[in-house]
């Protein structure tokens, strides 16, 4: 089975400042792509997708030319930074071969009315055929869904679920019925897995997934290495196939994506 992964994670913390990170968190301080392909290519991913974690040009420059650079991790999605004159954000600098800009927002407000030049950013991508993208909490899921409804020429795609770790309750769920009802809305199904979560949630979630988006606006993503403070790579892969027992599901672990993304498998 050929495996594209959406949301993984590179950095050093040596080479470029990353305000979340702290140690004892559990995480490396260096997130190298060698020690990424040595724990996903046994599992049969073939290429991936690499999500900038902070919003420095620094960092963004370094995650661009990395991905330039690998066989496997070929794509790279950029963090939004507001900037005056710069629709694509900060980071974003002229001539980054990206994939997508990601607007990480959960701390805004449930709307997104707060997050400035959103709807230019969601222009700009949609116009050079680029993907936005969204982390945020599940109250945002409804603002969400009014930007797709605003940008129906734009693919936006939802980081976790809209979820991550947190426990899936009827908001959420309206929330994300909401956002999956737009036809250029698609998902990540990624960093989901949790020491509390049971085989049986996240087959919840996955059947709750397939119901509303279908493979073809689905992807399967890691979040490694953040995933790898409670499972190895092996383990997310394996817990995700036994959510999803379904027979059609090439779009889901790598049709969509590629579609998406432009991340096509191995250049090798």
């Amino acid at each position: 089975m050929r495996i594209v992964d959406a949301h993984v994670h590179l950095w050093d913390v040596d080479a470029f400042a990353i305000p979340w990170f702290r140690d004892g968190m559990g995480l490396p301080r260096i997130s190298s792509v060698e020690e990424y392909r040595h724990a996903a290519e046994p599992c049969g991913v073939e290429g991936a997708v690499a999500v900038q974690v902070a919003d420095s040009v620094e960092e963004a420059r370094w995650l661009t030319a990395v991905t330039a650079a690998d066989a496997v991790v070929r794509r790279a999605v950029l963090q939004y930074e507001p900037a005056a004159g710069h629709p694509l954000g900060a980071t974003a600098f002229e001539g980054a071969d990206l994939a997508a800009v990601r607007a990480a927002v959960p701390q805004r407000a449930a709307d997104l009315s707060d997050v400035v030049g959103l709807d230019d950013l969601a222009d700009a991508l949609g116009a050079s055929g680029r993907v936005l993208e969204l982390l945020l909490r599940p109250e945002q899921l409804g603002g969400a869904a009014a930007l797709a409804s605003r940008h129906p020429d734009t693919a936006i795609v939802l980081c976790h679920l809209g979820l991550g770790h947190g426990e899936p309750d009827t908001e959420w769920l309206g929330g994300l019925t909401a956002f999956a009802e737009r036809p250029n809305a698609h998902a990540k199904f990624s960093g989901l897995l949790s020491p509390t979560r049971t085989d049986a949630g996240l087959a919840d979630l996955a059947d709750t997934a397939l119901r509303l988006f279908r493979a073809d606006r689905l992807m399967f993503g890691s979040d490694w290495p953040m995933s790898a403070r409670t499972h190895s790579y092996a383990d997310v892969v394996a817990a995700t196939r036994r959510a999803l027992p379904h027979p059609d599901t090439t779009d889901f672990w790598a049709g969509t994506v590629t579609r998406l993304y432009g991340c096509p498998s191995s250049r090798r």
